[in-house]
């Protein structure tokens, strides 16, 4: 390894653990002295010659992807070096013709050839001493640069930053200074939406499940608090690394991991409901709810959130709305618990057809037998969902001082009582996360995670941390800007129509005698 270099001129390689590290990550027909000359080649030309100082763990998480595009190039250009020593009678391709650059992580190979198109996992790198040497070890030194350069993209920061003891003392310092505030805080709810006491439950949660775990850097609670603050609206990445003295990589690194935790936790705080039980808001209703609504489960709807999309997919995610947004379905039970979260459709697409969706697809939305979902009339009357009366009065506002005159009314009034819980979930979460309220800084698939995650923490917050406060605010939210329900614009079975059609008739009828009876 101590020999000159392909360009002839020696040079110090890199520590034995590094070569020894980097010639598992390639083929072993390669021989480990192609990796050799490989990054004695990348010392040679990385400019700072800081490659030389790192280590294994360094490097792990770099080069494991550059030597597999490597390899995959170089089976390309081993096979395609035959074919045309075929087609010129025997004479090699001088490495000379080939130029190599780098765009991010990509490997580029620029020729008389045209590579486009082609199946690199169709070829195996065989018959190896065929092949003209030096334009072997020129592209496999390249392959090393290349590895280098990405090691240093993207380590530079931290390299040429380097955090004293004193700093990272000072560090430790503040963080501790600002978790114990927060424990200290009478209203911790203000500044992670929950109280202290929920906190330490969520994080013993997360932590006893292992999906998240100290490490000498950072504990689970300083993950889980920054998380929070950035869904409370209060945070970014940029606020966050200020406060926390992290860096911006490190925020976001922590705050997609407690995210992606946060998700794994939907088998036990999104769970639909399997209708073996009456509902307590319905069973202790009095003859209001009870025995009319004794066999639903829940209400469904779909909200609305703002997101930033490319210029291509701002047509599809524009609806109603003037700017773009993401329709998100979901159903929930009448203690405000979802129950079922279905977000990442495009805002212009109705309700019918994301319910559609939910209905058909692996993780479905479902009903027991007999069981049924309220729903208002932006869907189509089915067996599993219950409309109210069109062409009739629905909302609460309508019934606050004209009573309702005939069993339609009255039905629909109840219906629009017992529904409105769903409003009330999404009022709840919004409020409790304003990330929810504008998140243009992250892509669509983050934002049906991030909506997933708020949706469990709602659930979980329910049980342990329910906050009156931001409920009577929903509420009289509600009772003054009463949501807009458009008309259902699907089709569905007439035979399902005709059921629910009979149920919804019979409930009412007999809702209205009893109203009669006791007026």
């Amino acid at each position: 390894m101590g020999k000159k270099n392909p360009t002839g001129r020696s040079s110090q390689p890199p520590p034995l653990s590094v070569l020894l590290y980097a010639s598992h990550q390639v083929r072993p027909s390669a021989g480990h002295r192609l990796i050799s000359c490989a990054l004695v080649t990348a010392v040679r030309f990385e400019p700072t010659n800081r490659f030389t100082a790192t280590t294994v763990g360094q490097v792990s998480s770099s080069v494991p992807l550059i030597w597999s595009d490597c390899c995959r190039a170089f089976t390309l250009w081993a096979t395609k070096s035959r074919e045309h020593e075929k087609a010129t009678e025997g004479n090699s391709v001088s490495a000379v013709e080939f130029k190599v650059d780098c765009a991010g992580s990509v490997l580029g190979f620029h020729s008389r050839y045209d590579f486009s198109g082609h199946n690199f996992q169709q070829h195996s790198c065989c018959n190896m001493r065929q092949l003209d040497r030096n334009a072997i070890l020129a592209i496999v030194a390249y392959a090393g640069y290349l590895a280098c350069m990405q090691y240093m993209t993207r380590h530079v920061s931290r390299i040429e930053r380097p955090t004293t003891q004193s700093q990272r003392c000072n560090g430790n310092q503040v963080r501790r200074e600002l978790m114990a505030q927060l424990e200290a805080h009478y209203n911790s709810r203000s500044v992670i939406r929950m109280s202290y006491d929920a906190f330490t439950r969520l994080v013993a949660i997360l932590r006893g499940r292992r999906l998240l775990r100290d490490n000498q850097y950072s504990f689970v609670e300083e993950q889980v608090a920054k998380f929070l603050h950035i869904l409370s609206g209060q945070g970014r990445i940029r606020s966050e690394s200020f406060f926390f003295h992290r860096s911006t990589e490190t925020i976001s690194r922590h705050f997609h991991k407690v995210l992606r935790a946060l998700i794994t936790l939907q088998d036990q705080f999104l769970v639909q409901p399997n209708g073996s039980t009456i509902s307590p808001q319905i069973l202790n209703s009095g003859r209001r709810f009870y025995p009319y609504f004794k066999n639903c489960i829940g209400a469904i709807n779909g909200t609305h959130i703002r997101v930033k999309v490319s210029k291509e997919d701002v047509s599809r995610y524009k609806g109603m709305k003037n700017y773009s947004t993401m329709n998100i379905m979901a159903a929930c039970t009448f203690d405000l618990k979802f129950t079922y979260v279905l977000p990442g459709w495009e805002g212009s697409a109705s309700d019918s057809r994301i319910l559609d969706n939910a209905l058909s697809r692996e993780d479905n939305l479902n009903a027991p037998q007999g069981k049924f979902y309220l729903a208002d009339a932006g869907y189509m009357l089915r067996s599993t969902f219950l409309t109210p009366y069109r062409s009739t009065r629905y909302h609460l506002k309508e019934y606050s001082r004209h009573p309702p005159e005939n069993p339609k009314e009255l039905f629909n009034l109840r219906h629009s009582s017992l529904r409105n819980a769903i409003e009330r979930a999404f009022g709840v979460l919004k409020n409790r996360f304003s990330i929810l309220a504008e998140m243009s800084r992250y892509d669509v698939e983050t934002v049906s995670e991030i909506v997933l995650a708020c949706c469990i923490l709602h659930n979980f917050l329910v049980d342990f941390d329910p906050d009156e406060e931001i409920i009577a605010q929903v509420d009289r939210d509600l009772m003054n800007n009463e949501p807009d329900h458009g008309l259902a614009n699907g089709a569905t079975a007439r035979e399902d129509g005709r059921r629910r059609e009979i149920l919804r008739d019979s409930i009412a009828a007999q809702m209205w005698n009893d109203y009669i009876t006791r007026h």
